[in-house]
């Protein structure tokens, strides 16, 4: 095959024709899991990956227990060596468990094979339930027994697994597999087998996706070098050989890496974190046909995960600057979880958040989608301000986020007869769109709608007509459409009778 290089042009925002043609079905806006999140399990420590296969969402890091929605660290503990596995729909702790042991990371990377029956664990152990291993193992998923047949001797860490319905392909920090030179990715058969592929790979892999319709696997991770070529972070390989098939030159800087990589039937999408000066922390898309760039945005924050459902990108990162991006924030507080069009890069309206958390205090670690659920994983010990450690949830359908920051009235009389009543917009993580009901005396007056955000919370004002001299008493309500806060403290007023009478306030 023969190779091919891409570089991003000067214009990295494509035209939705462009897009549309590129991505197909897929250009379109889809509505976003809510980010009120539902009751989940917790670790005692880092998670490091996330996986879904068959109805069970399984998890790996590196923890020693997991305790029930609600409990404080240290309450009603379940023994958990770096793994652990869930119901996907009702979060129920399921006892599918296995103890990694042999190192502090534990279990760095988790995949399922494409038809589910399998689940590939890479990370750092040597032991498996007292058992001899070397960094990589599966288990069948009916049944959750340890195979017996894929135990290959990995030389390091694994850190990123990806499959398709005959190779399983592994990245990492390894050098050699089975005795035999393998640079940070090797390939293997479902049952183990390792095969010719092989490529020379400088510095750690993190991330790999298999596209083999596309004839390629794409890797990410801290390289300089692949086969002998400069490639900074990120490459296309042969699926069978290793060979180079697609450079991404001028992609990303010197100092910056890929941490996730995910991808829909045509597209692929990178994490990418940087550290220093100049470096690139967000978001790339770019086309599997040709490897040609769809869009970069331009946030700052360095991004741990993505993952694509339904044409949203996801992603777990600190981002703290996201103006030029389109919807994007200005610089302030850290929003660890994002969600994207792919259309356009255009950052949707879906704000939960977490805290940074422990280990090296970066929030969110790995996503996936379970039946219509976005589970995340990391290291963060809040979600939306209360404490939940290490693993959350969220869902479709229900009454979604509230509203936060309930406004208050301030209400003066600079008129004959008039009232009028100001007062700060309030914002929600999940709605835009807001809709804020006046009472006067107990009864409507008015209804407005009007779009905000936690960082944009713009004044609002309305004038009301009433009796010249009488008095009245005013409040107001905020509402998603689905939750509806209470009635605001009374701001009670007169109205001037004449234009030169004293009003209250």
């Amino acid at each position: 095959m023969s190779r091919a290089v891409t570089t991003a042009s000067a214009v990295v925002l494509l035209g939705a024709a462009s897009f549309t043609s590129a991505f197909g079905s897929e250009a379109r806006d889809a509505k976003t899991v809510t980010a009120d999140p539902l009751a989940t399990w917790q670790t005692d420590g880092v998670v490091w990956s996330v996986e879904y296969a068959r109805g069970v969402v399984y998890v790996g890091g590196a923890f020693d227990s997991v305790r029930p929605p609600g409990a404080e660290p240290g309450e009603r503990e379940v023994a958990r060596k770096n793994f652990a596995a869930f119901d996907a729909a009702t979060g129920r702790l399921l006892p599918c468990a296995h103890s990694f042991t042999g190192s502090d990371e534990g279990v760095r990377a988790l995949k399922a094979s494409r038809d589910g029956k399998v689940l590939y664990v890479g990370g750092s152990f040597d032991r498996v339930d007292g058992g001899k291993a070397a960094d990589a193992v599966a288990l069948d998923t009916d049944g959750c027994a340890l195979r017996k047949d894929f135990r290959p001797a990995m030389g390091g860490t694994v850190r990123a697994i990806d499959t398709t319905d005959s190779e399983v392909y592994l990245g990492g920090d390894f050098k050699a597999v089975d005795g035999r030179t393998r640079s940070r990715i090797a390939s293997f058969t479902r049952s183990g087998a390792l095969l010719p592929f092989k490529a020379d790979i400088d510095l750690p892999v993190r991330a790999v996706v298999a596209a083999p319709e596309y004839g390629k696997v794409i890797v990410g991770g801290d390289f300089h070098h692949v086969n002998g070529e400069p490639e900074q972070a990120l490459i296309a390989l042969d699926p069978k050989t290793g060979s180079t098939v697609t450079s991404f030159p001028d992609w990303l800087p010197s100092r910056s890496v890929v941490k996730s990589l995910a991808r829909d039937a045509t597209g692929f999408y990178l994490g990418a974190e940087g550290s220093g000066t100049g470096v690139f922390d967000g978001r790339i898309a770019g086309r599997l046909s040709d490897g040609k760039m769809i869009w970069k945005d331009v946030c700052q924050g360095a991004t741990q995960s993505v993952i694509v459902y339904d044409g949203i990108l996801y992603s777990g990162s600190h981002a703290h600057y996201c103006a030029v991006t389109p919807g994007g924030f200005p610089d302030g507080p850290r929003r660890h979880l994002l969600a994207q069009s792919v259309r356009d890069s255009r950052i949707l309206h879906w704000f939960p958040n977490t805290n940074e958390g422990i280990g090296e205090k970066v929030g969110p670690r790995a996503l996936v989608m379970a039946g219509g659920i976005l589970w995340a994983g990391g290291e963060f010990t809040k979600v939306n301000g209360k404490p939940q450690q290490g693993l959350t949830r969220f869902g479709t359908g229900g009454r979604g986020s509230a509203p936060e920051a309930a406004p208050r009235l301030a209400a003066k009389s600079q008129g004959a007869g008039k009232v009028t009543l100001t007062w700060r917009a309030a914002w929600d993580r999940d709605d835009a769109e807001l809709t804020y009901r006046i009472y006067r005396d107990g009864a409507l007056v008015t209804s407005i709608r009007k779009k905000s955000a936690e960082w944009d919370r713009p004044d609002m004002t309305y004038t009301d007509s009433v009796t010249p001299g009488s008095r009245h008493s005013y409040t107001i309500t905020v509402s998603d459409g689905e939750n509806t806060s209470p009635k605001s403290p009374a701001a009670e007023v007169t109205a001037l009778a004449t234009k030169r009478s004293a009003g209250e306030h």
